[in-house]
C-alpha cells in the first residue's frame, strides 16, 4: 500500500514539474525598442500597412470634413442648423475668433487694438458676405495668411457652428425688413415694441437643412447679431 502510494505520489510530482515550463515567462514576443532578427530592417516596431485609417477615422464625408462637394466649396451646412447650434457656435467664436475679429466681426478685436500690425479682415465685406460656407470652413481648418488653422483645436462640428454663427452676424449689419419673419415685421415698422411670444411661432431661420441648406441660410432672428470666426484675407 506504502509503495503504490509512494508511486503515485512520485507520478504526481513528475507530471506537475512537466507542466512547469518557462513558455508564459519568456514568450516568443518583441519588447518595445529592441532588435528584430526577423525584419530586413531590424526593428520591432512595425509602421501601419500604407494607407491604414484608425478606426472612426475615415472621415470620407468631403462636404463634413473638408467643406467641399464634388471638389468645389459648398454652399450648404452639411447637417441641420439649429438655436442649440447657433448658440454652441457663439460661444466658440467668442473663445477662438474675437481676440482678432472682434465681437461684431468687425476686425477690430483686443489683439488688432493692443497693436497687432496686420488688421484682421471684418467679416462684413461684400466678397466675405457672398464666399460659401465651405470657402470658410477651409480657412478655420488650414489657416489664411497670418491666421493659423484651427483644425487641431476646434472639432470639425465646432468649427461649422462657428461659420453658422458669422452668417447671423453678417445677417445682423445686412438685413433687410423683408427678412423679418411677417409676425415681427408690423412692429418692427410701426417703431411699436413686439409683444410677449409675438412672432415665436415663426418658422426657424431658414438654412437648417443638412446638405441641402443654403450657406446664407444660417440667420438666427435679426435681433441676434453675434460674432464672426477666421479669414485675415
Amino acid at each position: 500500500m506504502k509503495r503504490s502510494s509512494l508511486l503515485a505520489l512520485v507520478s504526481l510530482i513528475a507530471l506537475a514539474g512537466g507542466a512547469c515550463r518557462q513558455d508564459m515567462h519568456d514568450q516568443p514576443k518583441a519588447k518595445p525598442q529592441s532588435k528584430s532578427g526577423f525584419f530586413v530592417d531590424g526593428r520591432t516596431g512595425r509602421l501601419p500597412v500604407e494607407g491604414t485609417v484608425a478606426r472612426g477615422e475615415l472621415r470620407a464625408d468631403d462636404h463634413l470634413y473638408r467643406g467641399k462637394v464634388d471638389g468645389v466649396f459648398a454652399t450648404t451646412f452639411p447637417f441641420k442648423i439649429d438655436a442649440a447650434l447657433m448658440e454652441r457656435g457663439r460661444e466658440r467664436y467668442a473663445i477662438y475668433c474675437t481676440p482678432c475679429h472682434g465681437a461684431t466681426g468687425l476686425g477690430n478685436g483686443m489683439v488688432i487694438q493692443r497693436g497687432f500690425k496686420v488688421p484682421a479682415t471684418s467679416h462684413h465685406i461684400e466678397r466675405l458676405r457672398n464666399a460659401p460656407v465651405g470657402y470658410w470652413f477651409d480657412v478655420i481648418t488650414n489657416g489664411f495668411g497670418v491666421m493659423f488653422g484651427y483644425a487641431s483645436q476646434i472639432p470639425v462640428n465646432d468649427r461649422w457652428a462657428i461659420i453658422a454663427y458669422v452668417r447671423a452676424l453678417q445677417l445682423s449689419r445686412n438685413a433687410t425688413a423683408e427678412d423679418v419673419p411677417a409676425a415681427e415685421r408690423e412692429a418692427l415698422l410701426s417703431g411699436r415694441k413686439a409683444l410677449p411670444g409675438e412672432g415665436a411661432h415663426a418658422a426657424p431661420p431658414a438654412g437648417g437643412g443638412g446638405h441641402n441648406a443654403p450657406a446664407g441660410d444660417a440667420k438666427p432672428q435679426a435681433e441676434s447679431a453675434p460674432k464672426s470666426p477666421e479669414t485675415k484675407h
